[in-house]
C-alpha cells in the first residue's frame, strides 16, 4: 500500500517543531521499545505517536536528533537472531520515508550525540510518564524513560525542556494529507458498519463476539490496518461499562446495543459509536433516552466552532445532558455529583481525533479550523440495564464544524 505521506510531511512537522522550540539546544527523541507478551514474544508493536509525526519510522527503539542545522537517527543494533526472525531493518528506506538523509548504527550514533552532550546545558525532548499510570491501572512504554537515563549518564548536570506541549499544538491542527486519510479510515468505518449491521443480519447475531469479528473482516477487507483500539460491542447491561471489551456475552431481543469501533488506516484513527435495537420495535423507555442524546449531540454541534474552549464547552454539555437526565426522572437536581459522578453520564463528549483515537490537543487553548473531534454524548443507566451512547467524527471549520461521519445513519 503507497503512503499518503511523503518525508516532506514529515520533514515539515520537524522544520515546524524547530519553530515552535526557539531554543539551541539539541532536540532528541525516541521511538517507543517492544513491550514483552509472554515468554519470547513481544505484544504487537505500536510506534511513539509523537515519534512517528516526525519521522513517518515505525521500527522500534530508533532515536532522533535535531540538532542546529543537521539531523540524524540512531539505529539500534539488532541481534543475529532477530534478523534472521524478524528480517533486517532497511536503513535505507528508513531515510527515504523520514527524510533525515543520515542514519547511523548505534555505536557511531551515540558516540557523535554524547560527544554533544557533554557540551550543552540543556538538551529538549518529551518528557516521560510515570512507570505506572494509577488513574488508568496500567504500565507504560519504559523508552523515553530509558533514553533520559542514556542522556543523564552523558552529563549528569544536564537540564531537560519538555516539547510535550509544542507536539500537542501541532497535533491538533490537521494538515490536508492528514484529512484524506482520516476520512478514509471514517468512511471504512461506515461502510463497514452499514453492512455488519443490516436488519436482516442484525438478528443472526446471538453473542457479542461474532458482530465484533465481522467489524474486522469489514475492516481489513477495505484495506484497513486494523481496529485503531479495542472494539467494544456491548449489548444490554454491558453498555453501561464505557469500555466493554470482552464481546463475549449473549445478546437478546429486547437489549439495546452499543458499537464503539473505529478502523486505522495509514496510522490514522476513526471512532464512530452507534446504538442499536435488537428487535423491531424499541420500547418507549429506550427510545426517550435514545432521543435524549441525539439532542445532547445536536446541542454539541451547536457550539463546536473557533474560539471555543473545550473544557467550558464540557460544563455547557453537563448541564444540557443534566437537563436530559432530570426530564426522564433520573435526578432531581443538577450537579457535578449527580450527572458525572453517579455513571449516569461519567465521561467526556468531545476528545482530540488523530493518530489516536484520543488524540493529543490542549483542552484549555481555543479550537481553530482544522481541528478534529468526536461528538460523544451517552447516557448510561446501571439499575435499568440500558446504556446509549452516538459518537461522530467533527471537523472545526472557518464558521462552525463539519461532521465526517454524517453517511452512517444514527436512527435507533
Amino acid at each position: 500500500m503507497e503512503s499518503a505521506f511523503g518525508s516532506d510531511f514529515f520533514s515539515g512537522n520537524r522544520e515546524r517543531l524547530r519553530q515552535l522550540f526557539t531554543g539551541t539546544a539539541p532536540i532528541v527523541i525516541t521511538a517507543n521499545g517492544l513491550m514483552q507478551k509472554g515468554g519470547d514474544e513481544a505484544y504487537p508493536f505500536r510506534q511513539d505517536s509523537c515519534f512517528w509525526y516526525l519521522t513517518g519510522v515505525t521500527e522500534p527503539d530508533v532515536v532522533l536528533v535535531m540538532d542546529k542545522g543537521r539531523e540524524y537517527l540512531i539505529v539500534p543494533k539488532r541481534a543475529a537472531i532477530i534478523e534472521t526472525f524478524d528480517g533486517a531493518i532497511d536503513t535505507t528506506e528508513m531515510a527515504y520515508r523520514s527524510g533525515v538523509r543520515d542514519v547511523l548504527p548505534e555505536k557511531e550514533g551515540w558516540k557523535l550525540l554524547e560527544g554533544r552532550l557533554g557540551k550543552v546545558q540543556h538538551v529538549a525532548t518529551l518528557a516521560a510518564s510515570p512507570a505506572h499510570l494509577d488513574v488508568y491501572g496500567m504500565y507504560t512504554n519504559p523508552a523515553r524513560r530509558t533514553l533520559i537515563e542514556r542522556i543523564k549518564k552523558a552529563n549528569a548536570d544536564i537540564e531537560l525542556l519538555d516539547l510535550r506541549q509544542h507536539l500537542a499544538r501541532m497535533r491538533m491542527l490537521k494538515q490536508p494529507a492528514e484529512l484524506v486519510v482520516l476520512q478514509q479510515a471514517i468512511d471504512m468505518t461506515i461502510d463497514t458498519i452499514k453492512e455488519t449491521m443490516r436488519p436482516a443480519r442484525l438478528s443472526k447475531y446471538a453473542f457479542e463476539y461474532e458482530i465484533e469479528a465481522e467489524i474486522t473482516r469489514g475492516f481489513r477487507r477495505r484495506g484497513a490496518e486494523g481496529h485503531a483500539f479495542t472494539p467494544i460491542v456491548a449489548g444490554g447491561k454491558n453498555a453501561c461499562t464505557i469500555h466493554h471489551i470482552k464481546n463475549d456475552s449473549r445478546l437478546t431481543s429486547d437489549e439495546l446495543l452499543i458499537l464503539d469501533v473505529g478502523a486505522m488506516y495509514q496510522q490514522y484513527a476513526a471512532d464512530i459509536s452507534r446504538t442499536y435495537a435488537l428487535h423491531d420495535r424499541p420500547s418507549r423507555r429506550q427510545e426517550q433516552i435514545y432521543e435524549a442524546v441525539c439532542e445532547a449531540q445536536d446541542y454539541a454541534y451547536s457550539l463546536l466552532k473557533p474560539g471555543v474552549i473545550l473544557n467550558e464547552y464540557e460544563k455547557e454539555m453537563e448541564s444540557f445532558i443534566g437537563e436530559k437526565l432530570r426530564e426522564l426522572g433520573l435526578i432531581k437536581t443538577i450537579t457535578r455529583e449527580t450527572v458525572r459522578e453517579s455513571g449516569l453520564f461519567p465521561h467526556r463528549v468531545s476528545h482530540f481525533l488523530g493518530i489516536e483515537a484520543h488524540d493529543a490537543g490542549n483542552y484549555d487553548e481555543p479550537l481553530k479550523p482544522g481541528v478534529v473531534l468526536v461528538a460523544e454524548p451517552g447516557i448510561y443507566i446501571r439499575d435499568e440495564g440500558i446504556g446509549v451512547r452516538v459518537e461522530d467524527d467533527v471537523l472545526i471549520t472557518e464558521d462552525g464544524c463539519s461532521i465526517l461521519s454524517s453517511k452512517l445513519p444514527r436512527q435507533l
